[in-house]
């Protein structure tokens, strides 16, 4: 799969002299961060990919093969019939931000956490009662298929609680949305490589044992040592993608749906991303779903029973000095 760890280190490894072969069983370069032209919008196809960093280095090295916008991720959040962004004084009916925060802290005081041992722990530790039941706990349960006391508390350390008026996702330095889409970058990251699109790894391999001295596998690395120790388990997701007839479905590019009744977890409204004006517009609604043969594999989900397994495929990765194993699912990591 052509996903960026691929990308990025076939264009290094050209730079040095290598040269790379680089093959996706999808139609299509850039992995899930594709991007294709729908009524003059960038679509994402494989769901909303917001670039943002706080090291300069990456920020300048990415910059080199697309120029980026100024967007910023502030995305709303649907509970039933209440709209939500940060802070969230809303929900209390207050204006002061010391009176939010006094609340919030009162909560997570009552709840007396010692060490998180699992994300709603993590989550009610982290933002109190009313954060976690009205933004977190449906939207997570959706997300990942398991109630939040089955999952790791890492997984929700990166929610934001800042106490100005603020709705800014991320606390990065940089980011932004290159403009013209993602794809343009893979496009030029592999311009000194061979490209094979439509092209099932295991298959090609059987077929052309010998065609390199390296591997860098960025797909699942149970499947490549055959499922051995049985599989991991992963999350997928299904989109359902529209056009319409509007010029503008919902103001906004990302809008959370936080209730569990809800059946998708997020619309993303693409044309928001570039700051579009085109007359019509696309939305993307989101399906978290189980992982099973003959559908994407996007979330590894790193419980403790598949991380203990992944240890023993890790194990078996180590002996094999011929392959890299990158990315998400070739490390079997939630990044």
């Amino acid at each position: 799969m052509i996903t960026s760890f691929g990308a990025v280190f076939a264009y290094e490894a050209g730079k040095r002299g290598k040269s790379c072969l680089v093959i996706d069983k999808r139609p299509h370069i850039a992995g899930n961060i594709y991007t294709e032209q729908v009524e003059g919008i960038n679509v994402h196809k494989y769901g909303a990919h917001i670039f943002h960093t706080s090291d300069k280095k990456i920020w300048e090295y990415v910059n080199q093969f697309a120029e980026f916008n100024n967007y910023i991720n502030s995305p709303v959040a649907s509970y039933k019939d209440e709209l939500y962004n940060l802070p969230f004084s809303k929900m209390w009916g207050i204006k002061k931000p010391s009176e939010a925060k006094a609340i919030i802290e009162k909560q997570i005081a009552d709840l007396n956490i010692g060490e998180p041992k699992n994300l709603e722990e993590q989550a009610l530790k982290l933002a109190g009662t009313d954060v976690y039941e009205k933004l977190v706990k449906g939207y997570t349960e959706k997300q990942w298929g398991r109630p939040c006391t089955e999952l790791p508390a890492f997984i929700i350390k990166r929610l934001p609680l800042r106490f100005i008026y603020d709705n800014n996702y991320f606390n990065d330095r940089f980011q932004g949305i290159p403009m013209g889409g993602y794809t343009q970058i893979i496009e030029k990251m592999l311009e000194g490589a061979e490209v094979k699109t439509d092209t099932d790894y295991f298959d090609f391999i059987k077929e052309n044992p010998d065609i390199a001295d390296k591997t860098v596998y960025t797909g699942m690395i149970d499947e490549f040592f055959g499922f051995q120790y049985g599989p991991l388990e992963y999350r997928s997701v299904r989109f359902e993608t529209e056009v319409l007839d509007e010029e503008n479905y919902q103001g906004n590019a990302v809008v959370n749906y936080t209730h569990r009744d809800v059946p998708y977890t997020r619309i993303i409204e693409h044309k928001h991303f570039e700051f579009g004006k085109q007359p019509k517009t696309v939305i993307s609604r989101e399906y978290s779903a189980e992982w099973k043969p003959g559908v994407e594999p996007y979330y590894p989900v790193n419980n403790d029973k598949n991380n203990a397994l992944y240890e023993k495929y890790k194990e078996l990765a180590e002996t094999r000095k011929d392959v890299i194993f990158g990315g998400r699912l070739g490390q079997y990591k939630y990044y």
